[in-house]
């Protein structure tokens, strides 16, 4: 073997749809030949494996076709399973080899290539050889994850703008590679970057990106307190980040339980499983203890109740035919029900076999919450302890083969749904092929195009036609958008109708006695006990019938408006410009002739305003000293006084009124 220089190239491993157009003997033949070839690799010695199998590039591909395809399609059950299993364990030790060797090739070295070789083999045999590669080319493995660290951050940072779908299969797969090497998990929490952009990104409501996201933060917390130097100085850092991230949420407007923070806590032991680990290496602290303490109060009532007692296992005594809970024969074969159950407890634990993973769910009822609880914190019973995990399942208990062919009746069809559209000439396939395009018919065409096309315009008669039969005139009243909801239209105009008008009324009233309440004293709108048990905060709810909440309120606001304090001062001030009574002022003879010094009334019958006019100049019923217009008729006096109001009323501005109106008249003006 040693003369050898040369094998033949290993074709890469092929996909799903591809395996299975192959027929069986051409499979046989295609494993026997992998086989072969791995077998005559890991016989080498060591210079010539160096020399021969470290430069084939043929093996690399079909070990990353191999782990890729194998952990997509896991637990699939091929033609032959012994020669599977055979090609499966060469394929761990040829990839242990080469990965142990210096000279390993680029595509070995990639976290894509080691999360697909840690979900493979599991978190045992994986996690050996993950670390094997941290060990010996920890440069090429850092630049590859620093790389995927750097995407993921931005993608989950950008929130919806972000390439999510990429981010959540990323996150679903890096996550076989957190649990299998604690020297990764360590990589992405150093610093807090990483954690601050998946609690940034927990918040968009994307159940399977949430999922995949809670699933990280517990795999990068666990890590760091595994491996051979765990690192709890930066957990504790951790958990303080998230302890603010949960107190920042909490504040904020959104509920408190939509979280990272709170989703982790309650569906995860980490807390539990964090606090065991620091008692059993005798580090804790109490800072430790206490932020632990902290998160556990984020956590959702009732989230975590999960019995302690094992639940009792059924015995099936093989009487009848068994029926599980959906109604369905059973027959030893695993329905598709219970198969995404499966599915659910392979995504966290994928180097679990199906066949352990159905024992598991036998064991505790088809629970899947229980079962990954139990898986997490090791605390199966004594005897699945020592049960193979690996195992799988068989190829005829997948299949769900129904025994009774019995033709039963035809079940009632399900009514159709009918609209406007049925039996039209697109339902009948009679339109012409000419009226159907997509998108746009003219794409070429803008809108000044469109503006310009006249012939889809109406012509000016229509124009013409309707401005005709449109009647200027009429202008009765539009209810078309009057409220709905009276019944019928209020004109709000009418006095009395308006509802605003009595609340107005009210509110002033209210208003006023507020004001005046608060100008004799302030203190009556204090919030103290005492003030509100206090005789005049008593008689002001009396008059307002308002609480005491709103009257304190009401000060409140007026305290802190200047504007409103000035409305209300203008609005119910002392002084409203208008006085009630008005006392004379005119001089007055007494009867007597008592009158006073300083009193309005002389004893000579002369006063200011009085039957003599102002002065006192000329005889009685003469006002102003001008004679009385309203005296008797007849009199000189009288008379002559009436000549003179009618020959100076143009000097004392009153400008011959009468005859300007007449001329404003001859002119045409209107009255008035």
């Amino acid at each position: 073997m040693a003369a050898q220089t040369s094998f033949p190239p290993m074709v890469p491993f092929p996909e799903a749809a591809w395996r299975n157009h192959i027929v069986p003997e051409e499979w046989e033949a295609c494993l026997d030949a992998w086989i072969t070839l791995a077998g005559a690799h890991l016989s080498l010695s060591s210079p010539d494996f160096v020399r021969i199998s470290c430069k084939d590039e043929s093996i690399p591909i079909f070990l990353t076709s191999y782990a890729e395809e194998s952990a997509l399609s896991h637990d699939v059950p091929h033609s032959s399973p012994s020669k599977s299993k055979q090609l499966r364990r060469q394929c761990y030790l040829l990839s242990r080899r080469l990965l142990e060797s210096d000279d390993s090739l680029e595509s070995l070295l990639r976290w894509q290539f080691l999360a697909d070789f840690s979900k493979l083999y599991g978190k045992e045999h994986g996690g050996q050889v993950v670390a094997i590669v941290w060990k010996r080319h920890l440069a090429s493995l850092e630049t590859s994850i620093a790389a995927l660290k750097t995407v993921l951050i931005k993608d989950l940072d950008a929130g919806l703008k972000g390439d999510l779908k990429t981010a959540e299969a990323s996150l679903k797969r890096l996550n076989h590679l957190l649990h299998a090497s604690p020297q990764t998990a360590a990589f992405f929490m150093a610093g807090s970057d990483f954690l601050d952009s998946l609690i940034s990104c927990y918040k968009l409501m994307n159940p399977p990106l949430r999922k995949a996201i809670i699933s990280t933060t517990y795999l990068c917390l666990i890590g760091l307190t595994e491996g051979e130097k765990p690192n709890f100085s930066s957990l504790v850092d951790q958990l303080y980040s998230l302890k603010a991230a949960a107190e920042a949420h909490k504040a904020g407007p959104t509920n408190v339980n939509d979280s990272l923070v709170a989703e982790l806590v309650t569906s995860t032991p980490v807390l539990k499983q964090i606090q065991q680990k620091i008692e059993s290496s005798g580090s804790g602290s109490s800072r430790a203890k206490s932020v632990i303490t902290a998160l556990e109060g984020f956590k959702k009532a009732g989230g975590s109740g999960r019995p302690r007692h094992l639940v009792k296992q059924k015995i099936n005594k093989g009487k009848g035919i068994a029926l599980d809970e959906y109604g369905h024969g059973s027959h030893g074969q695993i329905h598709i029900h219970r198969m995404s159950l499966i599915s659910q407890v392979q995504d966290l634990f994928p180097d679990l076999g199906s066949a352990f993973v159905v024992k598991l769910l036998d064991e505790y009822g088809d629970d899947v919450e229980q079962v990954i609880a139990h898986l997490l914190e090791d605390s199966l019973p004594a005897h699945l302890e020592k049960v193979d995990r690996s195992e799988a399942l068989d190829d005829g208990q997948i299949h769900d083969h129904r025994l009774d062919m019995v033709p039963h009746s035809t079940p009632p069809q399900i009514p159709s749904r009918r609209n406007v559209f049925d039996d039209d000439e697109f339902d009948q396939l009679a339109v012409d092929t000419s009226k159907l395009h997509f998108g746009r018919r003219n794409p070429n065409k803008t809108a000044d195009d469109v503006l310009q096309d006249r012939s889809t315009a109406p012509n000016k008669a229509a124009i013409l036609s309707a401005l005709a039969a449109f009647d200027s005139d009429d202008d009765e009243r539009d209810d078309t958008y009057d409220v709905a909801d009276v019944g019928g239209t209020v004109d709000s105009a009418t006095p009395g109708n308006n509802p605003e008008e009595a609340n107005a009324d009210t509110r002033d009233a209210d208003d006023e006695a507020l004001f005046r309440a608060y100008k004799m004293s302030p203190d009556i709108f204090g919030r103290e006990a005492a003030t509100r048990r206090g005789k005049p905060r008593a008689s002001l709810r009396e008059e307002t019938g308002m609480t005491d909440e709103a009257i304190e309120g009401w000060g409140l606001m007026l305290s802190r408006d200047p504007r409103q304090m000035q409305r209300l001062e203008a609005n119910f001030s002392n002084f409203t410009g208008a006085q009630k009574e008005l006392a004379p002022t005119a001089w007055r003879a007494s009867p007597a002739g008592s009158g006073t010094e300083d009193s309005d009334i002389d004893g000579n019958g002369r006063g200011r305003g009085g039957p003599r006019g102002r002065g006192g100049r000329g005889g009685a019923g003469r006002g102003r000293g001008r004679g009385n217009v309203v005296g008797p008729t007849g009199e000189r006096d009288t008379e002559v006084a009436r000549q003179r109001k009618e020959a100076n009323k143009g000097s004392r501005a009153n400008h011959n009124r009468r005859d300007q109106r007449a001329r404003k008249m001859a002119r045409g003006g209107f009255p008035g």
